[in-house]
């Protein structure tokens, strides 16, 4: 893969020096170029809680202290003003990702490097490097800058950025980059890039300026939108009536204030957040750690989960994947030469990986008495051993190319290896014999294989309704046959430019991508109206992560990836991912039954104050008494939260028009009832004002518990059984409102016969409202 296509070198340094640079050029370059490090972006504290206080819920209520501080009602301000501040501590505790990600990628990088200064070599800060520095590579080192080797050979591996899971063989001329960790050898490499100029920084920057807005922050504002424009309405005709009717200013503006009151869907944002955390605690005990409650929900509406390969579909570690023994000998014996001609201990993958197939060497195997290590320039490993009967061996172990040269012709070896190779594998070929006269002895593929239960992932996922794609750095060719082995079918994208209007059922496979790539397939996905997943493990998938809704880094991930997540797989496996999913669904259903409830409850009650006013020539409600409702009501009902619900079978999305117009039909049966009470009060019963303000504060309580079970019960309200807690708190909100009413706490008091009549009248409502939300519901499509 053409890992430099998306490098932004600093400006070309002059041809490098023997010597390196002197301390006065290194000094004018980190002038002119800055510190090998990312800027600190990091908000103030104050700024980051100031802005918890600037969006339309927390606008409507700022409003509405303000107006409670003018008419002197100082407890009710008090009480909203507490309210303002429970939402923005909620959400307070939840930010900062972006910034834990940075810290992470900044600890990513080499802290000291081995720098040639004035003619002598020397360790400095790897934030004092500047292009043109000489630096030296040795084994464990990682790569501290942008680098060009202009001597020595190494094993590089830069799977962390590029994907890649078979580390890369470098010699002079090669280019590596910030973050890349030396496997094997030594060399001298002039620095190309520093800081934000590397492929790393590059990332880190990605990483900083990819946001996705959640759907469930999206769904608020709409909301908050459309309720603000109808009660805004509303109110307007609601004052416009009570001038016409000649009421005093002293009883329109608390008129105006308990509307206002009314329309505000305080417990809105708290709701989201608390049914995203009971989610996360669900999750948590399956082995998925939410870093970011959205995301809880937004699993729920993910479409399509684009996956890397290497480390998350795959193991990121070689392995043997097969042997082809030539004429007479078998497989365990070609794996024994081969281990005799690999290193013992040390990082090389190869060799670790045909160790580990070799097992332990056999009582009879030959042994080694002498040994070279893989050379770069002759692409191979040598051995010398004697056999049992003292007979001295030369074993070479390497590239097919190199090896087979070597060796006497074998029929049908070189096809063999051209078909292996064509598959995606790595190949090793390894020869045995005595002097120059040597014996191909067998061909050994070497692979990354899938997880064991990446097929059932992929299967699983597809019964969800959610469409999996591979994105991986890797080649193309190795990435078809994980492909296959996996489950994915479908065409691999060809190599290039991501097409702006790809769409998932494009294309199964994205091959030989790089970071920028990932991230710009996200965000193209996105830009379709699709809700996407994102499951990596490298730091090379960090901008993607956080690009997507639902970013998932596996257990293995790096702290990178870990820190751009919304979501961490904290036991091996993905079995995570579909419980995510289904977790997700369920917190979306509980989500969107409270959301439904909270738009009809509010068009209905300025509605129903407007009714009143023309009933009564009075405001049947105070503000005092619309405050204990949003305490009693709006906060009581988010025990829906913990409702039992039944998750959807296809991916969740938020139809706010839709809900918008269930809400409408089911506030018409809703209003009809609270201005049947508010008559009977009225015209039968011939009550005065305040008892009047009463009966209608018990009427909307009662009302809206009847509303909730109407609304949750899914095809009828008796399908499911309600939690406990929400049981408990429709008790609760019943009884507090009940006692307040027949004691005469706050208000006028009612008898307990009207009390018992209303709550009577409630629950035929509750069955009225079942039969109006069937039909509803079906025709606009509302799981």
């Amino acid at each position: 893969m053409d890992v430099s296509r998306a490098h932004d070198a600093s400006p070309a340094a002059p041809p490098v020096n023997a010597d390196g640079l002197t301390g006065e050029e290194a000094q004018r370059r980190l002038a002119q170029f800055g510190a090998n490090a990312m800027p600190d972006t990091t908000l103030h504290p104050w700024r980051r809680a100031l802005e918890k206080f600037w969006a339309p819920v927390p606008w409507m209520l700022e409003g509405t202290v303000v107006l409670e501080l003018a008419l002197g009602k100082f407890i009710e301000a008090a009480v909203v003003a507490g309210l303002l501040l429970f939402n923005a501590v909620i959400g307070l505790i939840q930010e900062g990702r972006a910034q834990q990600t940075l810290k992470a990628l900044k600890s990513r990088l080499a802290m000291t490097a081995s720098v040639r200064r004035d003619g002598a070599w020397t360790t400095l800060p790897a934030a004092a490097l500047v292009p043109g520095d000489v630096i030296k590579l040795s084994l464990g080192v990682v790569v501290a800058a942008d680098a060009k080797l202009i001597d020595g050979d190494v094993l590089l591996d830069q799977s962390m950025l590029t994907g890649e899971s078979v580390p890369v063989e470098g010699g002079a001329g090669l280019q590596t980059f910030a973050g890349t960790l030396v496997r094997r050898g030594e060399a001298t490499a002039e620095v190309t890039a520093t800081g934000v100029r590397t492929k790393f920084g590059r990332t880190a920057e990605l990483v900083r300026t990819a946001h996705a807005v959640s759907s469930q922050q999206s769904a608020v504002v709409r909301v908050v939108r459309n309720l603000v424009v109808f009660a805004g309405c509303v109110i307007v005709a609601l004052a416009v009536y009570a001038a016409l009717l000649h009421l005093p200013l002293a009883a329109i503006v608390p008129l105006v204030l308990t509307a206002v009151l009314g329309s505000i869907p305080v417990a809105l944002p708290a709701t989201f957040t608390l049914a995203a955390a009971i989610g996360a605690k669900a999750l948590a005990k399956l082995g998925v750690l939410p870093t970011r409650l959205s995301a809880v929900d937004e699993a729920g509406t993910m479409h399509v989960l684009c996956v890397d390969k290497t480390g998350t579909l795959t193991k990121n570690e070689l392995s043997v994947a097969s042997v082809v023994p030539m004429q007479g000998l078998d497989a365990p014996h070609v794996l024994t030469l081969a281990a005799l001609a690999s290193s013992d201990g040390g990082q090389d993958p190869v060799d670790g990986a045909i160790r580990a197939a070799a097992g332990k060497a056999a009582a009879d195997a030959p042994r080694r008495v002498k040994f070279i290590p893989f050379d770069p320039a002759v692409k191979m490993s040598e051995a010398t051993v004697t056999t049992p009967a003292g007979a001295v061996q030369r074993v070479v172990k390497g590239a097919f190319a190199v090896v087979s040269a070597m060796a006497e012709p074998q029929p049908h070896a070189e096809d063999t290896a051209s078909k292996l190779e064509a598959q995606g594998f790595r190949l090793l070929a390894v020869a045995q014999g005595s002097g120059k006269t040597m014996q191909l002895a067998g061909l050994i593929a070497l692979s990354d294989p899938p997880r064991a239960d990446s097929p059932a992932l992929v299967s699983e996922l597809k019964a969800l309704g959610v469409r999996t794609v591979m994105v991986t750095g890797d080649a193309p060719q190795t990435a078809r046959i994980v492909a296959q082995a996996v489950g994915l079918t479908g065409a691999v994208c060809p190599p290039g430019p991501i097409p702006k209007d790809v769409r998932p059922d494009s294309f199964a496979v994205f091959a030989g991508v790089l970071p920028e790539d990932k991230y710009t397939l996200v965000k193209a996905f996105q830009a379709g109206g699709l809700t996407v997943g994102m499951c990596g493990d490298g730091a090379n998938d960090a901008p993607a992560l956080r690009q997507a809704q639902i970013g998932i880094a596996v257990s293995t991930a790096t702290d990178v990836a870990k820190s751009a997540a919304g979501m961490v797989l904290t036991e091996p496996g993905l079995a995570g991912i579909v419980a995510a999913i289904s977790e997700g669904r369920t917190t979306f259903q509980r989500i969107q039954n409270y959301t439904i409830n909270s738009i009809t409850k509010k068009i209905v009650t300025v509605l129903f104050l407007m009714a009143g006013l023309m009933m009564t020539g009075h405001a049947v409600l105070t503000p005092l008494l619309m405050v204990i409702i949003m305490i009693a009501g709006d906060f009581l009902a988010m025990s829906l939260t913990t409702d039992k619900v039944r998750a959807s079978p296809t991916p969740n999305m938020w139809h706010i028009g839709r809900l918008t117009v269930a809400a409408a039909a089911l506030s018409v049966s809703l209003l009809a009832f609270l201005c049947g009470v508010l008559a009977v009060g009225v015209f039968a019963l011939d009550m005065p004002l305040p008892a009047l303000q009463t009966l209608s504060f018990v009427t909307i309580v009662f009302g809206s518990q009847a509303m909730i079970y109407a609304i949750r019960g899914r095809p009828h309200l008796w399908s499911i059984r309600p939690s406990l807690l929400l049981a408990g708190s429709s008790v609760l909100d019943v009884a507090i409102a009940g006692s307040l009413a027949i004691a005469g706490i706050a208000m006028a008091p009612l008898s307990v016969s009207v009390v018992a009549a209303t709550l009577a009248a409630s629950c035929v409502l509750a069955l009225a409202l079942n039969l109006v939300r069937w039909p509803v519901f079906m025709r606009l499509g509302i799981d």
